[in-house]
């Protein structure tokens, strides 16, 4: 039988901490931050996409506005980093090391050119990610 993960080895299970890391978390790195943006152009539009994980799409918790020259405003709320999670009956108090921490947030960037913010189609993603299609604008 082949193991497809690293297994820890006998000193890291009995070095006491409650959690052993393998992999890429043994890496020390952060968690997903919030805000990481890939932007994509075509010869009529922008496309970009953006990592909001844990973010509340809630009506009044979260809002994108984009300016004509381009800029692009993210406004919301993220639930990760908590220190408590509820969940099936349980209360978990949590070591946070991988997660952004939780409370409002901003984002902003800007398109490489004019926009018409009238012509922008967003959709929020059950993966954390918010993207966005928005037509350029010929000065």
């Amino acid at each position: 039988m082949m193991s497809l993960l690293p297994l820890p080895n006998l000193e890291e299970c009995n070095s006491g901490d409650p959690v052993v890391l393998t992999g890429t978390a043994c890496k020390g790195a952060t968690g997903p931050p919030v805000g990481v943006v890939d932007i994509g152009v075509s010869s009529s539009a922008y496309y970009f996409h953006i990592a909001l994980p844990g973010v509340k799409t809630d009506p009044g918790e979260f809002n994108c506005e984009i300016e004509k020259f381009g800029k692009v405003l993210i406004r919301g709320v993220t639930s990760t980093g908590g220190r408590t999670v509820s969940r099936y009956s349980r209360v978990f108090n949590m070591k946070i090391q991988q997660q952004c921490p939780s409370g409002a947030f901003t984002v902003s960037f800007s398109l490489p050119g004019p926009v018409d913010p009238t012509l922008f189609s967003p959709n929020f993603r059950s993966d954390g990610i918010f993207e966005g299609v928005v037509m350029k604008y010929e000065l």
